[in-house]
């Protein structure tokens, strides 16, 4: 079959999508809402959202160069960059579990 490639290249994405709407998807937009303090909270949330948009763009916008150059090489880019955000996950966010918006931040 000369298009498995591509069927498994799109249950890939659709794989990819769905577990990235289950997990970072909301989860960062949750973590940008607690994670400043009150007095600065909705300034900073809106900074921290302009800079959510503009990296979605960059990457977006950088895709189709970056797989001209080498595919797997950019997802292999991709992957090592989403490892390095284990150990930064597991350093630097903390559980909120329990505790009132006020308590964050």
């Amino acid at each position: 079959m000369p298009h498995t490639e591509g069927i498994v290249a799109l249950i890939a994405a659709h794989v990819f999508v769905l577990f990235f709407a289950l997990s970072w998807g909301v989860v960062v937009w949750v973590f940008l809402g607690e994670m400043f303090p009150n007095r600065i909270r909705a300034a900073a949330l809106g900074v921290a959202a302009a800079a959510q948009w503009i990296a979605n763009w960059a990457i977006t916008a950088g895709f189709p160069s970056l797989s001209d150059w080498n595919l797997s090489g950019t997802y292999i880019i991709y992957t090592i960059f989403a490892v390095l955000s284990i150990p930064f996950v597991v350093k630097y966010v903390k559980e909120t579990k329990g505790k009132a918006l006020e308590e964050m931040g």
